[in-house]
């Protein structure tokens, strides 16, 4: 959907409400991903193959641009979501068990911005069904990483457990892992970044990865995504912490919960904010990680990344990978490839 054709799926997309139309969307180029001749094809449209790999976290990328985590919660569309150029793709996130999430309607449309807000709280179908998309995959296709998050029922003084148990599920199938404490959807989530639950917690999950490798023969690296809204000192502890721990990197960041310089009707609806509105703010928080480790842990660079522009700004900020979502939904499947073309 190049030129004038996504303009015309947007606009057919956006009467629908949110969650349908990327309900859609995903079904769409999951069945893409189902037939190998059809997957050829969309990819020799979308797929930039003159880009350069780079290595990071030990793993080597075909490119600099994935996709984030929560477009494909379930894993249920990565192989037609690869054909559209990513050199990986995070699915999730993924909870032990099935969950709803919270009630809808919990996606809004900030078009004038060209941002989102979302308040989903985690709804997936659960690790053994995530766990079912992964298995059989083939080597030579995009990095493949699995973002994990507690069940909403689960105590913040029980969350470990659930960490570990995700671990111990998609250390044999993921490329890497993501544990996400920054989602502001589940409640009390984020007080894991404090330090009192910070060091306990990825220890464990870090002396888990270690098992693991004994178990598969592999070390699978695990990285922390970050919230936007912590302030310096809450940021440099939990970036210290992360070093602490012996874990293999950050994403910077999740959604944000403030609303400054927003005058859309919807901006005060509860939930996080990515999109456009987002960019500057994620940027800012990928440079300050850099600067205070000196480049010591790789990052992954996300939030607000709507074209060329953004994902350079990020990469010259520190960041070693450049990851987009909201971009996706307004810019359409083009976008990697025009990205990675204004990179090179």
């Amino acid at each position: 959907m190049t030129g004038l054709l996504y303009p015309l799926s947007r606009a057919l997309l956006f009467r629908l409400d949110p969650e349908t139309a990327h309900g859609l969307s995903l079904k769409a180029i999951a069945r893409v991903g189902r037939v190998p001749g059809l997957r050829a094809v969309v990819a020799s449209q979308f797929s930039a193959p003159d880009t350069e790999p780079v290595d990071v976290f030990g793993l080597q990328f075909p490119n600099r641009i994935g996709l984030a985590a929560g477009y494909d919660k379930d894993g249920y569309g990565w192989r037609g979501l690869a054909c559209l150029g990513f050199g990986h793709i995070e699915v999730g996130t993924v909870t032990p068990e099935p969950q709803p999430g919270n009630p809808k309607p919990r996606i809004f449309r900030l078009v004038d911005e060209r941002s989102v807000i979302n308040r989903m709280g985690f709804p997936g179908l659960g690790a053994e069904y995530v766990a079912a998309q992964l298995r059989g995959r083939k080597a030579g296709g995009p990095i493949i990483g699995v973002n994990i998050g507690k069940q909403k029922t689960t105590a913040l003084e029980d969350a470990a457990g659930d960490y570990e148990r995700l671990v111990d599920i998609f250390a044999p199938l993921a490329d890497y892992l993501a544990v996400n404490i920054s989602s502001p959807n589940t409640p009390g989530l984020r007080q894991l970044q404090e330090r009192g639950f910070l060091g306990a917690l990825l220890g464990r999950v870090a002396a888990r990865r270690d098992q693991a490798a004994e178990d598969i023969g592999r070390r699978v690296p695990v990285l922390v995504k970050l919230a936007p809204d912590l302030d310096d000192e809450q940021l440099l502890t939990a970036v210290d912490v992360i070093g602490e721990s012996g874990l293999d990197g950050i994403i910077a960041t999740n959604t944000t919960i403030s609303r400054d310089g927003l005058g859309h009707p919807l901006a005060g609806e509860e939930g996080g904010l990515s999109g456009a509105a987002l960019t500057e703010m994620s940027t800012r928080i990928i440079a300050r990680i850099v600067e205070h480790t000196g480049g010591s842990i790789p990052v992954i660079g996300v939030g607000g990344v709507m074209g060329p522009e953004d994902a350079r700004a990020k990469l010259d900020a520190g960041a070693s990978l450049v990851q987009l979502y909201t971009g996706l939904v307004y810019e359409g499947p083009g976008l990697v490839k025009r990205i990675l073309r204004g990179l090179a």
